[in-house]
Formats: C-alpha cells, structure tokens, sequence
C-alpha cells in the first residue's frame, strides 16, 4: 500500500523513536548498521523480506548447509550480570544468543530446565528458566544461577506465569508481590513483558499469531515502570481496555506460505536452521523490517535467541519460555 510508504520510510530513520511513550523523543541515533552475512536459511528468502536485519522462519525442510557459518554475537561485556539481564539492549546492537534445553533426570522431561547463553565463544551464561511443579498454572522461575533455581533465592530475578488456559503470559521481575508493599511502593514488583497466543484456522499446528506487550520508554531510553497494585492494572488489562498510555504493542511477523517448499517461510539470515513452529521474530506495526527480537530452533534441543533495543535478556527470555509451554508445543 503506497499510502504507508512515506510513514514507514520516516519511522525507519530511528526505530528508538517507535518505543517513546512519553517526554521528548530522542535524538537522532544510527541504529541496526550490522547486516549479518547470508548463510544457512533454512528455507528460501521471502519476497518482502530483503531487509538487512529480518531473518528466515518456518515449517519445512533442514537445511543442508553447514550451521556452523551462524553469524555470531557481537563483543558484549557482562560486568554486573543481574544488571545486565534486566537492562534494554544497546542501541544499534542486536544481542545474539543461545537457549539450550535439558531434559535429563527424573522429571526433565515434564520440567526441562532452559539455560540463555550468549552465542559467542565465551558462551557467557546469562539465565536459566524451569517450570515450578506445583503451580496451577504455568510458572516458570528465571535465575541468574544456573544452579540456583528456587523462588527464595538470591540469584531469582524474574518469573513468568501464564493463564489457566495457557494462551496469556506476564512477565515480572523479581519484587515484591503487591499484598506486600512498603509505604512509597517502590518495592513491587514490575511487570516486564506479556504474550498472548491467538489460535488461527489451524489450531496451533499452522503459524502462530503473537502480540507482545511492553513497556513503553521515557525520554532517556529507560523502561517505564509498570507496577500494578491489582490484578486489574496489569499490562493485560490495559491491553485488553485498550489503555495503552506506556505501553508498547508488538506482534510476530506474519510467516509467507512458499508453494516450492510447501511451508510458511520467514527470513532469518542464517540465525535459524530447522523449521519450528517455535520459530518467530517480533516487530513494531510502524516498522516490520526493524527486529525486536528473534528466536528459532538450530538443532533438537538449541536455539537461537536475538534481541534488540528496547527490549532487555530478561523479557526475551521469558518470551522465549511462553512459547515452549506444553498447550502451545504441539510440533
């Protein structure tokens, strides 16, 4: 549709601006300038995407290519990980990096633990994720230990807890729970991220339909805070009234059906080399070619996970989890 065109050519100048939600917007920044080498896709780059930084998805068959040629994350330096893993990816900077998933022991196979690794030759651990097994719902701890998993901990830095029919997820991080807040309320917890699964025609065996809730971000690129006192003020009831002062929407780019390879293909330059119905990018309405985030499988129990401004480890993470609960997995 030419009528976009002008408005998408001008968001594309400085994707920052797509996630200000209040003050002044920022000045003028280069952003995305890396284009990873082509290498590896595990199907054939789609029509409309050429882009520099959009990358490949879908149902259909293994690549043949060596996977070895993944381009890999840029230098990135870890000096305080907590800090880290709850701040926004730098500008211009897309944060590569790797989920493996460990179904050994007992009862790995119901409550895989996940562990986010960057993808580099350090491999410098991040977090690591399970599922609580006497929650009522799905609930899954985030550690900055590998080996620390429990909720009382030191090293718990965020959960992610789904509805009862496992299609809605939030996000938080590791504060307080509202019943026990202090006088000023700055010791509550925040709410991070929520996705929402939408079923299509298909059920869930045909591509998937995502929307991603955010916080939005002030004037100095920092993450509003969203602490809700109730459960009728989280991000999911704004999003679902419609309220969204603060708060960001996004949605999974929508897969192109190929006749050739008989799949639904997103292009990932080289990041992803097996189709997945857990593959999926994340993007802005205003800006498709601009990636928040990526993630998609490169062996059985690997995948990749990239990441870009405005979102930080922690919410990608837990996005990454949703989309590996047991109602959603149905490969």
């Amino acid at each position: 549709d030419s009528s976009t065109k002008p408005i998408r050519s001008e968001k594309k100048k400085n994707p920052v601006s797509l996630f200000q939600t209040g003050g002044d917007p920022p000045k003028e920044k280069k952003t995305k300038k890396k284009a990873p080498p082509k290498v590896a896709d595990s199907e054939e780059d789609t029509p409309e995407t050429p882009q520099k930084n959009s990358n490949k998805k879908g149902k259909g068959k293994k690549s043949k290519k060596s996977k070895e040629e993944r381009p890999p994350s840029p230098v990135i330096e870890v000096d305080n990980l907590e800090e880290f893993v709850l701040r926004p990816a730098p500008q211009g900077v897309t944060i590569k990096c790797r989920v493996t998933r460990d179904k050994k022991g007992m009862d790995r196979g119901l409550y895989p633990t996940y562990y986010l690794h960057l993808d580099n030759d350090k491999k410098v651990f991040l977090l690591a994720g399970r599922k609580r097994k006497k929650s009522k719902t799905s609930n899954y701890l985030i550690s900055i230990d590998p080996t620390d998993l429990s909720r009382g901990g030191e090293n718990f830095i965020g959960k992610l807890r789904s509805n009862l029919m496992g299609t809605k997820f939030t996000v938080f991080d590791n504060g307080a729970n509202p019943d026990r807040a202090n006088a000023d309320w700055s010791n509550v917890r925040q709410e991070l991220s929520a996705v929402v699964y939408e079923t299509n025609v298909l059920g869930f065996k045909g591509p998937r339909k995502m929307t991603v809730i955010i916080p939005g971000m002030n004037a100095d690129n920092e993450r509003v805070p969203i602490r809700p006192r109730n459960d009728n003020d989280g991000l999911l009831m704004r999003w679902q009234n419609k309220n969204m002062d603060n708060v960001i929407e996004l949605h999974n780019k929508a897969p192109v059906w190929n006749d050739e390879t008989q799949s639904y293909v997103l292009n990932f330059h080289g990041r992803v080399t097996h189709a997945s119905v857990k593959n999926f990018q994340i993007v802005h309405g205003s800006d498709t070619d601009y990636i928040v985030m990526q993630f998609g499988r490169v062996a059985d129990d690997a995948f990749t996970m990239d990441y870009n401004y405005p979102l930080c480890a922690v919410q990608a993470f837990a996005i990454a989890l949703s989309s590996f609960d047991g109602k959603l997995a149905c490969e």
